[in-house]
């Protein structure tokens, strides 16, 4: 089933229930009095924040949602029942958007709740308005109309670590091989069409799918996945030593980036150079070198998926990275 990392809800508060006219009943007084209740108050929408990053699937078949509007008033100045609240849950890491008033709600951590939408008031009834020269009152007010709105609910995901690079560049390989995400992998572009997450030690490690010369303009998939790297802590650009210039992958990957968001360029970065078992030794070395001198830090890897020795060195260097990082 595809990752589903966005959707556009229709979503309506509770209305107000109406006050009412209604009259006391007292015997040989048919009107002792003005006794119509107010109305209830309508529910109000409320948005919560969940750990299943695929609850969106949720939204898949149904866009409509309402809160429970306000009973009328009742008999006696007994006032409606308010309607009940509700509550929709999405994934930690949603960011809702009013498209009618463009506001944007943003779930961080798990059980964070937001009111997104106000219910309506109740209406008053007409013992709201009994006064000395006013003994018998037909006025009543109706339930104000809730808050309604078109919504465009965006996941943006929450991660330690990300895999960026181009296409075919090992990522999809390299979660495999450090978590038991089972991400599907082949040797043709785009194999990963959305992201997927694993979990090494406790740390989410997300594949975001590969990246090409354009993205940031909305080439190939573009924004779709630009917007997950956003707010992963750690980069990890993978690039494949098969290519005839790892230098220039890396370059664009940069490019695309910048031009996307130049604040994911202060993130921290790791290189991670894969299919070390494609080159020579000499070649290897060359190009670690190479990067070393380019990026200005020493967190330049190479491995290979193929190997398990290569996969336990660079997992236990990476763990030891992100334990020092908290």
């Amino acid at each position: 089933m595809a990752f589903i990392d966005e959707v556009q809800l229709h979503i309506k508060a509770g209305n107000g229930g109406d006050g009412v006219v209604r009259w006391r009943h007292e015997k040989f007084k048919p009107k002792a009095g003005p006794g119509g209740g107010n109305g209830g108050d309508g529910g109000d929408v409320y948005a919560e924040s969940v750990s299943d990053l695929a609850y969106l699937d949720y939204y898949l078949h149904k866009k409509n949602f309402a809160a429970e509007a306000g009973d009328p008033g009742g008999n006696l100045g007994k006032e409606g029942k308010n309607g009940q609240d509700l509550t929709l849950k999405f994934p930690r890491g949603t960011v809702l958007k009013n498209l009618e008033t463009d506001q944007e709600f943003e779930l961080g951590d798990v059980g964070d709740r937001i009111c997104i939408l106000k219910g309506g008031r109740g209406g008053l009834g007409n013992e709201h308005f009994k006064s000395s020269t006013n003994t018998t009152p037909m006025e009543w007010t109706p339930g104000t109309p809730a808050e309604e709105a078109d919504f465009f609910v965006e996941l943006r995901l929450f991660a330690d670590v990300g895999f960026v690079g181009l296409p075919s560049a090992g990522k999809s390989t390299l979660l495999n091989a450090l978590t038991n995400a089972k991400s599907k992998v082949a040797a043709y572009h785009f194999t990963t069409l959305d992201p997927h997450l694993g979990a090494m030690h406790g740390y989410i490690l997300a594949d975001i799918p590969g990246i090409i010369e354009g993205a940031s303009d909305g080439k190939g998939l573009g924004h779709k996945f630009l917007r997950h790297i956003k707010r992963t802590k750690t980069l990890i650009h993978v690039v494949g030593l098969d290519s005839e210039n790892p230098e220039q992958d890396y370059d664009v990957i940069v490019g695309e980036l910048s031009d996307y968001d130049r604040s994911l360029l202060e993130k921290d970065e790791i290189i991670l150079l894969t299919k070390n078992d494609l080159v020579d030794t000499d070649q290897a070395e060359k190009t670690i070198d190479l990067f070393k001198d380019k990026v200005g830090h020493d967190r330049v890897y190479t491995m290979t998926a193929y190997d398990e020795d290569s996969i336990k060195e660079f997992k236990s260097i990476l763990t030891q990275y992100l334990d020092a990082q908290k």
